[in-house]
């Protein structure tokens, strides 16, 4: 097998793997496909092609990524849904030395326990992915949403 067709599986791997963990809920295991000094961002498609910093949530360290956690778990109150992420395959934008650059198109839809399921939030992962010791890892991972309008709540991670 050739590195690019190596490389392509190990990321169906890592995403598989990352939307279960999202759509089981297994909260405290979100922060581990990041590296320390990760920047994870929920940005509107409007803000991201004007260059414009202004993002729905930034986020820029694990460490701020388990305060998220802590947040959902033991904080913030709101109304509990379930989430299920559909994506493509990845699309390797580069591979060069330790470091892929991936673009993926994403669905989430949301289930409140006693409503119809919605579409809740559309649009693409841009991605830095490092590979490391511990396998690949994500240096950064911006979730750019087609939508101008967000529900009033982003409470867990896309």
């Amino acid at each position: 097998m050739s590195r690019s067709s190596e490389t392509l599986m190990e990321l169906i791997e890592l995403y598989n793997r990352y939307i279960s963990v999202l759509d089981c809920e297994e909260w405290d295991s979100w922060p581990e496909f990041f590296t320390d000094d990760c920047v994870y961002k929920v940005q509107s498609r409007e803000n991201y092609e004007k260059g414009l910093p202004l993002s729905t949530l930034w986020f820029e360290s694990k460490n701020m990524l388990k305060d998220r956690i802590y947040a959902i778990s033991q904080t913030i109150f709101h109304d509990p849904y379930y989430q299920r992420h559909i994506i493509s395959l990845p699309h390797i934008i580069s591979d060069e030395d330790e470091t892929i650059n991936v673009e993926v198109n994403y669905a989430v839809f949301r289930t409140k326990r006693d409503e119809f399921s919605e579409v809740y939030n559309v649009g693409r992962y841009l991605d830095t992915i490092i590979r490391t010791d511990d396998g690949l890892k994500f240096q950064s991972k911006s979730c750019i949403y087609d939508s101008e309008m967000i529900p009033n709540s982003l409470i867990y991670p896309i």
